[in-house]
This record gives structure tokens, C-alpha cells and sequence, in this order.
């Protein structure tokens, strides 16, 4: 099989779908699809939950040559469309890609963890001021423990709280950007 041809396509798929999508093109003969994702950490009301989203939601890249595969590509389950400009599909150049594989450390999957520094609004997620907000005063040693000021009783007070015990207002997908 020819590889000239092959290039690199933006796919459009329904919400929360991508993984699932480029697993159904992954059985696809000559198409490679490439999902970039993250795990985060996102507080909810059972605590600390971790979370898995593609890295640009609803969408995902595939490898393939569009004279044999695009059909099989459009009407694969969960795509809506491959990303075109004028009625044709857009090709990304392989640069692009390379470019975000060595962003994402040549992995699928990256983990992003939020760091907490002097300054942010954090919520406290666990023990007897659990839902108490506050804002980051300090970082204590291996940064396994911060300073927090928390308002509370009508004054501010000066707490130290395990960063586990935290989350932040933080979003993922910034602190993946700025990686």
C-alpha cells in the first residue's frame, strides 16, 4: 500500500465519543486514528474524582487516504464529519502532528496535575471544613502541604492543609497548555 496519499485529517464526532469513534476506525484497514486525552483530578461531591476527556473534545486526527477510506471514515459510528473547507477535506500537515505528539510526551494519554501556587482559590474537599474556600498564602516543603487562608467565623484564619485535601479552581485543559 502507497503511502503517498496518506495524510492526516481532523474527525468531528459526537460529544464524549472520540475514544470510542477512533476505536471503530483503529479496525479500519489503512487508517491510523490518533485521540489525544487527559486524567485529571476534578472535585465533585464524593471528593477527589479522577477524570479522562480528550485533549480537544469531539474531535480526534486520523491517518488515511480519503480516494479509498474517507466514506468508511464519514460513516463509521459516533463521527459526525471529517473537518472540510470548500466541500474537501482539510489535511493537517504531518508537522502538526509530530508537533503535538512530542507535546504530549509521544503518549495518548497524559496526565495533568494542578499545581497549586501562591494566590489560588482552592476548596477544601475533605474534613470538618469541607466546601470552605480559601486562597493559597503558601507552599510548605515538597509542596505535599500549603498555607491557606480561610474565612471563617467572621475573620480570616491561617490554616495548613494537605494539597490532596484541595482542588482548584484551575482548569485542566489551561495547565495542559501551559506544559
Amino acid at each position: 500500500m502507497s503511502d503517498e496519499k496518506h495524510a492526516w485529517y481532523c474527525v468531528h464526532t459526537r460529544p464524549k465519543c472520540e475514544h470510542i469513534a477512533a476505536g471503530v476506525l483503529r479496525s479500519l484497514a489503512g487508517v491510523e486514528p490518533w485521540c489525544p486525552r487527559i486524567r485529571f483530578q476534578r472535585g465533585t461531591r464524593r471528593g477527589k474524582v479522577w477524570f479522562v476527556e480528550a485533549l480537544f473534545p469531539s474531535y480526534f486526527f486520523a491517518r488515511f487516504d480519503p480516494g479509498v477510506s474517507l466514506r468508511a471514515v464519514r460513516h463509521s459510528q459516533n463521527v459526525i464529519r471529517v473537518v472540510e473547507f470548500g466541500g474537501v477535506p482539510t489535511e493537517i500537515p504531518d508537522s502538526v502532528i509530530a508537533t503535538l505528539r512530542n507535546e504530549m510526551a509521544e503518549s495518548d494519554l497524559v496526565e495533568v496535575r494542578i499545581g497549586l501556587k501562591v494566590g489560588d482559590t482552592v476548596e477544601l474537599t475533605e474534613g470538618p471544613m469541607r466546601g470552605f474556600q480559601g486562597i493559597v498564602n503558601g507552599v510548605m516543603s515538597g509542596e505535599e502541604r500549603v498555607s491557606v487562608l480561610l474565612d471563617f467565623l467572621g475573620r480570616q484564619s491561617l490554616v495548613q492543609v494537605e494539597v490532596s485535601k484541595l482542588i482548584s479552581d484551575a482548569a485542566p485543559r489551561v495547565v495542559a497548555a501551559g506544559r
